[in-house]
C-alpha cells in the first residue's frame, strides 16, 4: 500500500462501486464525512500555508496532466504516477468515477461497448460552476471543444472505441481516450478507467475477448509507478474473489494497492454485534494485517437528479452508512481504528493526497527523464536535419555511401576468413537448411544421400563455403560410370576397328568415359556453382548485421545511411549481380577444365599406371579429408562413413547418362584388369593394321549374349569405368577445387568494393540521386521533421513547467 497506511486492494470479484460527491452541508470534523466544498476554519497564518500548499499541489497536478497528454499522443515513455481502476464487470467501478467527477454521464451505459482504456484527468476549478468536459485528439496532444451535455460523453467513447476497434480488426486496444474534465466540485485526480473482467465474451464477441482484457488490463496495471485502484463487492467473500489472484500476480504484496469494498450498505444488515463489524472491516485474516480496504456505498437512484441532488446523496450515504454502524450494532465498531477507512469520502480524499504525494516524489525522476528525452529529441531534430540537407548535397551523400558500402566489403571479408560473429546458432544454416533455402535439392545424377561431416552445424561464411566444396567431392565420387548397352559399344568399337591400329578398344572404352563425364559430371559442376554461390549471397544479411552491432559497440544509434531504401536495395542488387557473375564465370572456367579432361586430345584416360578410382576414392575416404565436429558419437560416425554415399552394387541395369540409375560395372565372369593397350599389342602381334579386324574374325568381339570369358564388352565396359574414373579424379582434384576457390573467394576478398562502387558510384549525380530522392521523399521527410519539432516544443515546455516545480519542493 502507500507510506501513511498500507492499503491493499484484493482483486477478484466484480466490484459495483457507487460512488456520490459530498455534499457542502457536511461540518468537517463531525461524524458525517467532509464535502468537497467544505473547509476546516482556521487561522489567518495557517489558511495561508495552506493556500500556498494547495497551489503548489495544483501545479504539480497540472504539469503531470500536460506530460502526461504528451505521453499519449508522441507514444511516449513517462513513469508518471497514475490511478488505475480495475474491477469486475457490475463491481461499481463506473458508479465510483461519477462519484469522484461530481456528476453523471451514463458510464455505464457504455461498459460494455468500451474496450479502450479511459483517462480521466480531473482539474478542480472553482470557476466552473459547470463541468467542462473535453477529449483530447486521437494522435495529437490538442484537446477539442468542451462538451455542453454530459451525455454526449458516452457517445464519444462509445464511437471513438467502436470506429479504433473496426480499423485494427481487433477485440480490444490498449490505445487510451483521455477526457480532460474542469469542475469546481471534482478533486485534482487522474484515473485510467479500465474495462471491466468478464467471465465470458458477449454474443457477437470473439470468445477470447475476456483473456485479452485480463492481459490488457495486466499490462497497464504492471508498471510500479502506477497506483491500482481496486473494487470489489461486498458481498463477496475474499476466499472466493474471482479476480484477487490476477491482482496478486501485480502487486504481490499489495504494497501500491487500495482495495475498495463497493456496495457496502448491502452487507450491513448481516452485522449483530460488534465484533462481527470488526472482524469484517479488519479482512486481517486473509488480506493481512497491514491492508486496511476502504468501504464505499453509493446512491442506488439511477433517476434524473441535478448534479447537486447527486452529491448531496453520495454525503447522504456516507452519514447513513455510519449512524448504522453506531446505532444498528450492538456496541458499534471501533471508530479509532476504522472510521477513516469508511465512506466515499474518506476515499476520495485519500486519492487526492496520495496521488499529490506520489507527484511529489516523482518530480525529480521526471525532471531527468525530461532532460533526457529533450535532449534525445533535439539530437533526432539534427540528424533529420542533416539528412534533409543530405538530399541537395551530392558530395555528401557519395561520401557516406562510399563508407557503407566499403563497411559492408569488409565484413563480407572478414566473414569468408572466419568469424563467430553474428550468432551462428542464429545465422548460420545447416547443409539441410541451404538446400532448402537455396532452392537446391539433392545434387543430379546421385541417388544416395550426400551428408558431408558437420552437416548439422550451423555454419556461415568460410566454413560453410569449405563444407560445400567437400560436399561437392562426396557427390563427384558417388557418380560412377554407367553402364553402355552393346549396340553402343558395337558402334564405337566398330568405327574404330575400321580405322585400323592396335588401339580400337582403348579408344572405345575411353569415348564412352568421355561421354560419360561430359553428361553426368557437367550438372554437379554446375550445382556446386550454385550452392556456393547461395553461401556468398547470403552473407550481405550477416554483413548489415554486423556493421549494426559494431555501429551501437561505439555508441552510433543510426548510420549515416539508415532510411534511404533506395540506395540500401541498389547496395543489394549491386551485392547480387556480383555474385551472380561470379558463379556464371566459375560455371565457365569449370566447364573449361572439364572440356580439357573430356578432349581426345588429352592424355588423362591413357596413363595405367594407376589404381581405378572407384577403388581409391569413395565418400567415405574422402571424408576424411575433411575434419568432422558434429556432436556424435564415434561409432555412428564411423558407420556412416562406411555406408554413406557408397554407390550401389550389384547393380546390372544398363543405363544411358541420360538414365536415372546407374552403378558401377559388374566383374562378372571373372574379368579383371588385365586387358590393357600395352598387353594386347604384345599378344596380337603381326601386323597392326589388320588386328582389329583378325580379332573379329576370331571371335574376339563377342555382342551376342555375353557368356564367353573375356568378351570385348566386358573389357570395354571394365576399361571405361576406369577411364570415367581417372577423368573424375584429375578434374576434382587438380582443376575444379582449386578453380571453385580463387574464382569465388578471391574476388570476394580483393575486389567486391571496387565492383560495387562502380556499379553504384560511375554514374552521373541525376541518377546517384536516384536512389535517395523518390518521389514524394522530400515531403516526408518534411513532415517527420515537423514532428519531431513538435514534440520537441512541448517536451520542452514540459521541461520548463517540472523546473518550476522542482523549485517549489
Amino acid at each position: 500500500m502507500f507510506l501513511p497506511r498500507t492499503f491493499h486492494s484484493t482483486p477478484h470479484q466484480h466490484t459495483s462501486v457507487t460512488v456520490a460527491t459530498m455534499s457542502s452541508s457536511t461540518v468537517a470534523g463531525s461524524d458525517t464525512p467532509p464535502s468537497f466544498t467544505a473547509t476546516p476554519s482556521k487561522t489567518p497564518s495557517s489558511k495561508a500555508s495552506s493556500r500556498r500548499s494547495q497551489a503548489e499541489s495544483k501545479s504539480r497536478f497540472e504539469a503531470y496532466n500536460r506530460l502526461q497528454a504528451a505521453a499519449v499522443a508522441f507514444s511516449e515513455t513517462m513513469s508518471i504516477p497514475e490511478i488505475v481502476a480495475v474491477g469486475g464487470q457490475s463491481d461499481g467501478k463506473s458508479s465510483l468515477l461519477e462519484a469522484l467527477l461530481g456528476f453523471r454521464f451514463n458510464v455505464r451505459e457504455v461498459e460494455m461497448g468500451t474496450r479502450r482504456p479511459l483517462i480521466l484527468q480531473m482539474v478542480h476549478d472553482a470557476s466552473a460552476l459547470e463541468p467542462r468536459c473535453r477529449f483530447q485528439e486521437e494522435d495529437s496532444e490538442e484537446y477539442g471543444s468542451p462538451l455542453v451535455l454530459a451525455s454526449a460523453i458516452a457517445d464519444i467513447i462509445k464511437s471513438r472505441t467502436e470506429a479504433l476497434l473496426k480499423k485494427t480488426k481487433a477485440a480490444v486496444s490498449p490505445k487510451p481516450i483521455v477526457m480532460r474534465a474542469e469542475y469546481a466540485h471534482c478533486p485534482n485526480l487522474t484515473i485510467i478507467d479500465t474495462p471491466g473482467f468478464v467471465l465470458k465474451a458477449k454474443k457477437g464477441e470473439p470468445e477470447n475477448t475476456p483473456d485479452e482484457i485480463l492481459s490488457m488490463v495486466k499490462s497497464l496495471a504492471s508498471p510500479p509507478h502506477r497506483i491500482l485502484l481496486f473494487l470489489q463487492q461486498s458481498s463477496v467473500e475474499w476466499c472466493s474473489s474471482l479476480w484477487l489472484d490476477a491482482i496478486r500476480e501485480i502487486d504481490p504484496t499489495y504494497r501500491r494497492t487500495v482495495i475498495v469494498v463497493s456496495k457496502f450498505d448491502n452487507r450491513l444488515k448481516e452485522f449483530g454485534d460488534r465484533w462481527e463489524v470488526d472482524r469484517y472491516l479488519s479482512a486481517s485474516g486473509y488480506l493481512g494485517d497491514s491492508t486496511h480496504p476502504f468501504f464505499v456505498a453509493l446512491p442506488k437512484d439511477r433517476g434524473n437528479v441535478s448534479n447537486d441532488e447527486f452529491r448531496r446523496q453520495i454525503s447522504q450515504v456516507d452519514s447513513e452508512v455510519l449512524r448504522h454502524l453506531r446505532e444498528g450494532v450492538k456496541g458499534g465498531f471501533d471508530e479509532e481504528k476504522f472510521k477513516s477507512y469508511i465512506g466515499f469520502g474518506r476515499l476520495r480524499d485519500f486519492l487526492e493526497s496520495e496521488l499529490q504525494k506520489k507527484y511529489k516524489e516523482a518530480a525529480p525522476a521526471t525532471l531527468a527523464l525530461l532532460e533526457q528525452r529533450c535532449s534525445e529529441v533535439t539530437s533526432e531534430l539534427a540528424r533529420m536535419d542533416s539528412k534533409i540537407q543530405a538530399t541537395s548535397d551530392v558530395s555528401h551523400l557519395r561520401k557516406f555511401a562510399m563508407l557503407h558500402v566499403a563497411s559492408i566489403s569488409n565484413h563480407v571479408g572478414a566473414l569468408i576468413d572466419g568469424a563467430a560473429d553474428p550468432s551462428p546458432e542464429q545465422w548460420g544454416k545447416t547443409t539441410v537448411e541451404e538446400r532448402s533455402q537455396s532452392g537446391i535439392g539433392v545434387w543430379p545424377g546421385v541417388i544416395a544421400c550426400v551428408n558431408p561431416p558437420n552437416a548439422t552445424l550451423r555454419l556461415y561464411g568460410g566454413a560453410a563455403f569449405e563444407r560445400v566444396m567437400h560436399e561437392f567431392r562426396c557427390a563427384a565420387y558417388s557418380i560412377e560410370c554407367p553402364s553402355v548397352s552393346r549396340e553402343k559399344v558395337a558402334n564405337i568399337l566398330l568405327a574404330h576397328a575400321g580405322r585400323g591400329g592396335g588401339r580400337g578398344r582403348t579408344e572405345a572404352a575411353a569415348e564412352i568415359a568421355r561421354a560419360a563425364a561430359k553428361s553426368w559430371l557437367a550438372p554437379l559442376l554446375d550445382t556446386a556453382c550454385d550452392r556456393l554461390a547461395f553461401v556468398l549471397g547470403s552473407l550481405f544479411d550477416l554483413a548489415l548485421e554486423r556493421n549494426r552491432i559494431r555501429d551501437l559497440e561505439c555508441g552510433i544509434t543510426g548510420g549515416n545511411m539508415d532510411g534511404y531504401v533506395g540506395f540500401h536495395a541498389a547496395l543489394r542488387c549491386a551485392y547480387n549481380r556480383f555474385i551472380g557473375n561470379l558463379a556464371k564465370n566459375c560455371k565457365q572456367l569449370v566447364r573449361h577444365h572439364l572440356d580439357s579432361a573430356t578432349s581426345p586430345y588429352s592424355q588423362v584416360c591413357y596413363f595405367n599406371d594407376y589404381e581405378p578410382s572407384y577403388n581409391k576414392f569413395s565418400q567415405a575416404s574422402a571424408s576424411s579429408f575433411f575434419l568432422e565436429l558434429s556432436d556424435t558419437s564415434s561409432a555412428s560416425r564411423d558407420a556412416r562413413r562406411d555406408q554413406e554415399n557408397i554407390p550401389p552394387e550389384n547393380n546390372a541395369q544398363e543405363t544411358t547418362p541420360g538414365d536415372a540409375a546407374y552403378g558401377v560395372v559388374k566383374k562378372e565372369l571373372g574379368i579383371c584388369n588385365d586387358v590393357g593397350p600395352r598387353k594386347r599389342a604384345s599378344r596380337m602381334g603381326g601386323n597392326s593394321k589388320n588386328s582389329d579386324y583378325v580379332t573379329l574374325q576370331n571371335g574376339g568381339v563377342l555382342f551376342g549374349n555375353g557368356e564367353r570369358s573375356g568378351s570385348a564388352y566386358t573389357d570395354i565396359c571394365i576399361s571405361a569405368a576406369q577411364h570415367f574414373a581417372r577423368i573424375r579424379e584429375v578434374l576434382v582434384e587438380r582443376g575444379v577445387t582449386s578453380t571453385l576457390n580463387s574464382g569465388f573467394l578471391t574476388p570476394c576478398r580483393d575486389r567486391i568494393f571496387v565492383a560495387l562502387g562502380l556499379d553504384l558510384f560511375a554514374v552521373n549525380d541525376e541518377k546517384f540521386m536516384d536512389m535517395f530522392v523518390a518521389p514524394g521523399a522530400i515531403d516526408v521527410l518534411q513532415s517527420e521533421r515537423e514532428s519531431l519539432m513538435k514534440r520537441q516544443k512541448i517536451l520542452q515546455s514540459c521541461l520548463n513547467e517540472f523546473k518550476t516545480v522542482a523549485q517549489g519542493l
